[in-house]
C-alpha cells in the first residue's frame, strides 16, 4: 500500500478517505490471500453452518414429542422448521445488505444473540404458535444474519482453493448433525423437549464469538463506498445478468425438495419401523456422507478438470435420485433392527447432497464477480426460502394423506431434478463441439464465467484451464 494511504490508516481519517467496513481493517492486497487468516474464517463459517443448518436438520427428532404434547399433526409441527428455514433464507439478503454496510462481524454477532433467544423463548411455549414465533421467526431471523455474511466473507479470502474452503465450512452441517442428532435424542429422553430447547439456546449462543473472527478484507473491484440505496445494498441488479437468473431459477426449484430430509428424514425412519436411536443413526450416517462429500467435491472442483456449472448439474441430479431411493426403501423388521437398506440409502443421499452443497456457493464468484459474492449469497438463500417454506409442509401434508413419507420424498426428488436440468443453461454446463481456443485469464475482480470478448476463460481452479470445447 502506498505510504500516504498507510498514514491515513494509522492516524485519523479525512472525509474523503473514510473506509468502508470491508476496507477499514486491512490494507488492500492484490487479490484473495488463499490462506492465512482465511482458514480461521473457514473455521468460524464451519461453526456457523453447524449451529444453523446442522441444528435445524436434527430438530426433527423433537417433532413427534411436540405433536403428541400439543395434539397436532405432522403437517402442523413441520411448519416450525419450514418457518425457520423460510425466515432464515428470505431474510438472508437483509443480512448481506447489513454486512455490506456495516461489516460481517457485528451482523453475525447480533444474529447469534437473536437465534439463542428464539430457543429460550420456545422452551416456555404454551402452544404451537409460540414455537412458530420463537423457532420460526426469532431464531430464523438470527440465522438469517449469520449464514450469508459468514460464507460470503469466506469466499473473499480464497481464489484457487475457494470451493475446498467453502466445502470445509459446509461440513459443519454434517458434523453438527452427527453430534447433535444422538445428543438431542438423549436430551429429549432426559429433560423433555422444554429442557432440550433451553440447552440448545445456550449452544446456539456460540454463534456470537464466531462472528468476532470474521475480519473484513478489501479486494480489487470493491466499490469505493457502501451502497446508499437499499435496493443496491440488496444486490437486486444481479438478476439482470442472464447466467445468474438461470442459476437462481434452478436453485429455487432445488430448494423445494432439498430441505425436506432436514425435517422429515428422522420421522421417515420412525415410520419405517426404527426406534428413536435407530432414526438418529440414520440422520447421523447421512450427515457423515454429507460432510465427507463436501470436502472431496470441494477438492475435485478446485482442480479445474470439470467446469463448476457442469458439476453442479450432475450432482444436483444425483441428489434428486438419492431422495427417490430414500423414499422407496421398504419397511424394516422392527425397532431393534438397524435398518440396513435405509442406512445405505441415507448414505447415498448424503454423498450426493454433500457434493452439491459447496458447488452452489462456489460457483457464485464466477457468475457475479468477487465484489458481488456476499449479496449473491443472500439472494440465493432468499430464493431457496421459497422451497424451504413450501417443501416441508407439503411433505407433511402428503404424509398425512398417504400414511407415510414415500410420496413426499418422490415429489421432493422430482423438484431437485427439475432444478438440475435448468442448470444446463449455465455457461460451460455442457461441452461444445470443437477444440477450445487458448484461454485468457479474467481480471481478479471479475467472475470466471462472466463474458469476455474473444476469450475462453479459466476455471476457478486457478492457473489450470479446464479441458473444454467450443465451436
Amino acid at each position: 500500500m502506498p505510504a500516504p494511504q498507510r498514514k491515513h490508516r494509522r492516524g485519523g481519517f479525512s472525509h474523503r478517505c473514510l473506509p468502508t467496513p470491508q476496507t477499514a481493517m486491512t490494507p488492500q492486497p492484490a487479490g484473495p490471500p488463499d490462506g492465512g487468516w482465511g482458514w480461521v474464517v473457514a473455521a468460524a463459517a464451519f461453526a456457523v453452518n453447524g449451529l444453523s443448518y446442522g441444528l435445524l436438520r436434527s430438530l426433527g427428532l423433537a417433532f413427534p414429542d411436540l405433536a403428541e404434547h400439543f395434539d397436532r399433526s405432522a403437517q402442523d409441527t413441520a411448519w416450525i422448521s419450514a418457518l425457520a428455514l423460510a425466515v432464515q433464507q428470505a431474510a438472508s439478503p437483509v443480512g448481506s445488505a447489513l454486512s455490506t454496510r456495516w461489516g460481517a462481524r457485528p451482523v453475525v454477532m447480533v444474529g447469534g444473540v437473536l437465534a439463542s433467544l428464539g430457543f429460550v423463548f420456545s422452551a416456555f411455549a404454551r402452544s404451537l404458535l409460540h414455537l412458530y414465533l420463537g423457532l420460526g421467526l426469532l431464531a430464523g431471523s438470527g440465522w438469517a444474519l449469520v449464514f450469508a455474511p459468514a460464507l460470503g466473507t469466506l469466499s473473499r479470502y480464497f481464489s484457487r482453493r475457494r470451493v475446498l474452503a467453502v466445502g470445509l465450512a459446509l461440513t459443519g452441517n454434517g458434523a453438527s448433525s452427527l453430534l447433535l442428532a444422538p445428543a438431542l435424542q438423549l436430551l429429549l429422553d432426559t429433560f423433555g423437549w422444554r429442557g432440550a430447547l433451553l440447552l440448545l439456546g445456550a449452544i446456539t449462543l456460540h454463534l456470537t464469538p464466531c462472528g468476532a473472527l470474521l475480519l473484513p478484507l478489501a479486494l480489487p473491484g470493491d466499490p469505493p463506498a457502501p451502497p446508499r440505496s437499499p435496493l443496491a445494498a440488496l444486490g437486486l441488479g444481479l438478476f439482470t445478468r442472464r447466467a445468474f437468473s438461470i442459476f437462481a431459477l434452478g436453485t429455487a426449484l432445488v430448494g423445494g425438495g432439498y430441505f425436506v430430509p432436514y425435517v422429515h428424514l428422522a420421522p421417515h425412519a420412525l415410520d419405517r419401523g426404527l426406534g428413536g436411536y435407530g432414526a438418529a443413526l440414520v440422520v447421523a450416517v447421512a450427515a457423515v456422507g454429507d460432510a465427507g462429500a463436501r470436502l472431496v467435491c470441494g477438492w475435485l472442483a478446485d482442480q479445474g478438470w470439470v467446469p463448476l456449472p457442469r458439476l453442479l448439474a450432475v450432482f444436483g441430479a444425483l441428489t434428486g435420485l438419492g431422495l427417490w431411493v430414500v423414499g422407496l426403501v421398504p419397511v424394516v423388521g422392527g425397532e431393534e433392527s438397524w435398518g440396513g437398506p435405509l442406512l445405505a440409502a441415507a448414505v447415498a443421499y448424503g454423498l450426493s447432497a454433500g457434493s452439491y452443497a459447496p458447488l452452489v456457493f462456489g460457483v457464485l464468484p464466477g457468475l457475479v464477480g468477487i465484489g458481488g459474492v456476499v449479496q449473491a449469497t443472500g439472494l440465493v438463500m432468499m430464493l431457496m426460502s421459497l422451497g424451504g417454506l413450501l417443501g416441508p409442509p407439503l411433505s407433511g401434508f402428503l404424509r398425512d394423506e398417504t400414511g407415510d413419507f414415500t410420496t413426499s420424498f418422490l415429489v421432493s426428488g422430482s423438484l431437485i431434478l427439475s432444478g438440475s436440468f435448468i442448470y444446463i443453461g449455465l455457461p460451460k454446463a455442457l461441452p461444445s463441439c470443437g477444440p477450445a481456443s487458448p484461454p485468457a485469464t479474467p481480471p481478479p475482480e471479475m467472475g470466471e464465467l462472466l463474458p469476455a470478448p474473444q476469450a475462453v476463460l479459466l476455471s476457478p481452479g486457478g492457473p489450470r484451464s479446464t479441458l473444454d470445447t467450443t465451436c
